[in-house]
């Protein structure tokens, strides 16, 4: 495949990957409406992808268990990139809304790109340290005047919003460093989700004792969607990280911030200050900027780095 067939096929899988998560978050705010725990409901988009990945796996005849790097690859990245995510961002939607979890997810591509520089792994070029100050900027600024969506107030939910592009970067940065060499995507996140499942459930026993399924029944026209939208993400999510590497993945949080600003405000009835909607045109800007320094010929990582099998 030549360099163009594979940024468009990169592209593709950008958009892809990113709408299914921004169409995720109103799902994840009505099941919360309904009663039912975060965490229960970061245990369905688990149990979704899964559940829907390995019998893909059996009939392609590609199902192993993991072994070996591999099972360190998938309790890891489960952890990391999916059970602490899921985790908190369910947990935050219901103070700070959809769309406000959605501009966090789109400041990924800056967090990602300070977290490699601090790691030493890659120096982006001025225009991309602009791009991060600009982009971080704004979003303090919607931090501290996101009002409207559920008509809470303070500033201490959405300050911790910030924990979810941090967490994000990190997990970035790992997958791609550790990518299991000849791995298949599917494969990896079917475990890495096994594992997210396994965590996620005890994390819920160890905070309240119980894991109560039976809210879910309230919502099955909520539980069936979010498993599939589950199912059909993660395969595309792991092949992008193979096909663009860490900074690419993280703009995904674009394509994310987007949809679910606009499923929040349109579906779900968000409102939003006008100095809110300033912060997100700033945290567009800081987002033009990185995307501009990111067509930069050098690579995301040097050669001294660990194979990542992704490129």
């Amino acid at each position: 495949m030549t360099d163009i067939g594979r940024n468009r096929r990169a592209i593709g899988l950008l958009l892809y990957t990113g709408a299914l998560l921004g169409t995720g978050l109103p799902l994840g705010k009505l099941a919360a409406a309904a009663g039912v725990p975060p965490l229960v409901w970061a245990m369905v988009i688990s149990a979704g992808a899964a559940g829907v990945l390995i019998p893909v796996l059996v009939l392609q005849r590609r199902f192993a268990l993991p072994r070996g790097r591999m099972l360190r690859y998938s309790a890891i990245s489960g952890v990391l990139s999916f059970a602490a995510i899921n985790a908190l961002l369910f947990l935050l939607i219901p103070h700070v809304g959809a769309g406000y979890a959605g501009l966090m997810f789109g400041l990924a591509p800056v967090t990602t790109l300070a977290v490699t520089v601090m790691a030493g792994l890659a120096m982006p070029p001025r225009l991309g340290v602009i791009g991060i100050g600009v982009g971080l900027a704004g979003a303090a600024l919607v931090a501290v005047t996101r009002g409207g969506a559920d008509g809470a107030g303070g500033v201490g939910w959405p300050l911790l919003g910030f924990a979810l592009p941090v967490i994000l970067a990190i997990g970035n940065l790992y997958r791609t460093l550790d990518w299991p060499e000849g791995a298949h995507p599917a494969a990896l996140a079917a475990w890495s989700h096994v594992f997210a499942l396994l965590a996620l459930g005890l994390l819920q026993i160890a905070l309240t004792g119980d894991v109560p399924l039976e809210r879910l029944h309230a919502v099955p026209h909520l539980v069936l969607p979010q498993m599939l939208v589950a199912g059909l993400t993660f395969p595309a999510y792991f092949a992008l990280q193979r096909a663009g590497g860490p900074v690419l993945l993280s703009q995904i949080g674009y394509v994310t911030a987007a949809v679910g600003l606009a499923t929040g405000t349109v579906f779900l009835g968000e409102v939003y200050a006008p100095l809110t909607w300033a912060g997100a045109a700033v945290i567009a800007i800081g987002i033009a900027l990185t995307i501009r320094a990111q067509l930069s010929p050098a690579p995301e990582v040097p050669r001294r780095a660990p194979s990542a099998g992704c490129a």
